[in-house]
């Protein structure tokens, strides 16, 4: 997961392969509180692992139920015929498949508990619910503005059970849910909830009543209006319940695959056949000119009708991805109409407000309504920042803006918050993503022995989210395996020695560096270590070796690379370069330091003239000289900290890009 202040995005050209959702928040959410309510253990397999389950299982926990996480399964000992501990305080983040649901079966049975939130969950609406409960004689307050979390709930209440239990519809289905899953708890008798008005999101209370009945609990439905509860209905636990991937989040994916994939990206965990509502969001790709194939666990989705054709469509059946066609309407032949989505007012933010003002800075005109947008397409696309108001989805959907025909990047600010439903979406959408390599960004930053430039590009690369390559780990590297396997490193020796280089199976995780495995962070950091890499680096056929595996680093979404050749010779196509450098005898005094802190004590004349005599050597040799590449931004860091180094380097990086042009318009 991306958890830096933005991720820019380059503009992508394709998308390929498959790609494996992980599972749905509706579902995880309800199984979880399910599986509490029941009698016995059940296992979960395929939970999906983000901010919203988190917080019910910390929630379960504190209540007393048994949580025993087993790989990718959750073993939940629900409470059955005994009642959860009779007072906890929950803290239930922004997560609203959390705070109804446990809200209801709180209420109903009764005992000292409070509800909390994020300030956002504290603007999320609940007074629906709780004037149905209160209806109930369940004793239940709120902390602060009436109709909205925080909650208190208090003693067991008397139940009045008898007359229709009625809820409004109009505002959030989560309200029915919660009701669904509360009263079978108190079923003396047949219970019966009234929906007042016109349910929305039925497709959410359809997942709620598949999944009662595999819980045991068959509920009466007549219409959408009448629901009623048997009398004596019991949670009993299935053993285990699989929960398929999230229908929501495939819907990005199918969007892309319409968007750009000409032989189609398949999507791995849900098939046509979902639970899910938003599985019908297919029906609308296909209606925009998408192709779209299916099977039992699978869907397929590639580029057909170009450009997309507009729609007029009503999105009370899929209004989470209803904003994933928010954005495929800029690739539309016309203006495209969402309508009957004023529940997005509720949501983790303002959709509505939200998705206008974000798809007006790409280029599109808006049109907000109460409970529509519509949305023609940009005439003249721009760079945008997208600003995510603590929301994923539309953190999620704006990333298919980067497909955009003008080539333009797009910014994603606080690209974290898609830990809500699915930590690794950028890593995912990456994963399947198509584009000539000299489009994927690189900053080079080049210098001497010691002039802190592994630690000036690491500092950057993690600022940025981009991957970081040190090249001198790979010559120390090289040469750790080279006298591991007793070669001399010496030009009689330089042909086995490439050899060697070009397989090397390096990897950098984690502040760490793997050789095949074998964690060698720091048998190369050693003054030895790094007399070898110089003698390996002076060897011609090394030093071509490892140009290939060097350039492998060049992934997305970015690319960090130090070193004394990567603007020069590695990536000449770097979009910065830099050349990083400071005065002999300071660098002598920070290496000093560095030893000093290890154990040694050389002294700082001997260190500076073994700086200058490295300088030499490597600005003297024969391939690639050190030098600094004629676009290369010098910088002397000799009176700077690292923190002075990094700010000017970012700044040099946003002069470039173009949101900085863009932000007045925005």
């Amino acid at each position: 997961m991306f958890a830096t202040e933005f991720l820019d995005l380059p503009a992508l050209d394709a998308v390929a392969g498959e790609v494996r959702l992980p599972g749905s928040k509706s579902i995880s959410n309800r199984v979880l509180l399910l599986a509490a309510l029941s009698e016995g253990t059940t296992v979960v397999h395929d939970l999906l692992d983000s901010d919203d389950t988190r917080v019910m299982l910390d929630a379960l926990r504190a209540l007393g139920c048994g949580v025993d996480a087993q790989g990718t399964s959750v073993r939940i000992t629900g409470f059955g015929a005994r009642d959860p501990a009779p007072q906890a305080r929950l803290f239930l983040g922004n997560a609203g498949t959390a705070m109804r649901p446990l809200a209801a079966a709180l209420a109903v049975l009764g005992g000292d508990f409070e509800l909390s939130g994020v300030p956002r969950m504290h603007e999320r609406p609940i007074g629906d619910l709780v004037d149905a409960l209160r209806q109930l004689g369940c004793a239940i307050d709120y902390l602060g503005q009436d109709g909205y979390p925080p909650l208190r709930i208090g003693q067991a209440p008397a139940l009045r059970l008898d007359a229709p239990i009625q809820v409004r519809g109009d505002v959030s289905s989560q309200f029915l849910t919660a009701l669904l899953l509360a009263l079978p708890l108190v079923a003396r008798q047949d219970v019966v909830i009234q929906v007042v008005g016109e349910l929305i999101s039925k497709p959410y209370v359809e997942i709620t009543l598949n999944l009662l009945a595999r819980f045991g609990v068959q509920v009466r439905r007549e219409g959408w209006q009448r629901f009623t509860i048997p009398a004596g209905s019991r949670y009993t636990t299935p053993g285990e319940v699989h929960v398929e991937a999230d229908a929501s989040s495939a819907s990005y994916f199918a969007a892309a695959g319409a968007l750009a994939s000409s032989k189609g990206l398949r999507i791995l965990g849900v098939g046509r056949d979902s639970i899910q509502g938003d599985i019908r969001f297919l029906d609308a790709v296909q209606a925009m000119g998408g192709k779209v194939t299916s099977g039992p666990n699978w869907i397929e989705v590639a580029r057909s009708a170009w450009p997309l054709k507009a729609l007029d469509l009503d999105c009370n059946h899929i209004p989470d991805a209803a904003m994933t066609l928010a954005v495929m309407a800029l690739y539309a032949d016309g203006p495209t109409t969402l309508r009957n989505i004023a529940s997005w007012r509720v949501k983790e933010t303002d959709r509505l407000a939200a998705m206008a003002t974000e798809l007006r800075k790409l280029g599109a005109e808006v049109e907000e309504g109460a409970d529509f947008l519509r949305i023609t397409p940009p005439s003249q696309w721009r760079a945008g920042r997208i600003r995510t108001y603590d929301d994923h989805r539309v953190a999620m959907c704006f990333s298919l803006a980067t497909f955009n025909p003008a080539g333009l990047p797009v910014r994603i600010e606080d690209p974290k918050c898609v830990a809500k439903t699915f930590p690794d979406y950028f890593e995912a959408l990456f994963a399947v993503a198509q584009l000539p390599a000299p489009r994927v960004p690189v900053i080079c930053i080049d210098g001497p022995t010691a002039s802190g430039k592994g630690t000036l590009a690491s500092e950057t690369a993690r600022r940025l989210g981009y991957l970081y390559l040190d090249s001198g780990a790979l010559y120390r590297i090289t040469a750790l395996a080279a006298t591991r396997a007793g070669l001399a490193l010496d030009l009689a020796h330089e042909h086995t020695i490439a050899s060697m280089a070009e397989r090397l199976p390096v990897a950098f995780e984690q502040g760490r560096v793997l050789l095949g495995g074998d964690d060698v962070t720091d048998a190369i950091r050693t003054e030895e270590a790094g007399m070898n890499a110089s003698k390996v680096s002076a060897l011609p056929a090394v030093r071509t070796a490892l140009v290939a595996l060097q350039q492998s680093f060049r992934r997305l979404p970015g690319l960090v690379a130090d070193g004394r050749d990567m603007g020069t010779v590695i990536f000449p196509d770097a979009q910065l370069k830099v050349f990083l450098t400071a005065s002999a005898a300071r660098r002598a005094e920070r290496r000093h330091k560095q030893l000093i802190s290890k154990g040694f004590a050389p002294t700082i004349e001997t260190l500076r003239a073994d700086l200058e005599a490295r300088d030499a050597r490597d600005s003297q040799r024969a391939v690639a000289p050190l030098k600094p590449a004629q676009d290369a931004l010098l910088l002397d860091n000799s009176e700077q900290s690292v923190e002075d180094s990094v700010a000017l380097v970012l700044a040099w990086w946003e002069a470039r890009q173009p949101f900085a042009a863009a932000g007045e318009k925005q």
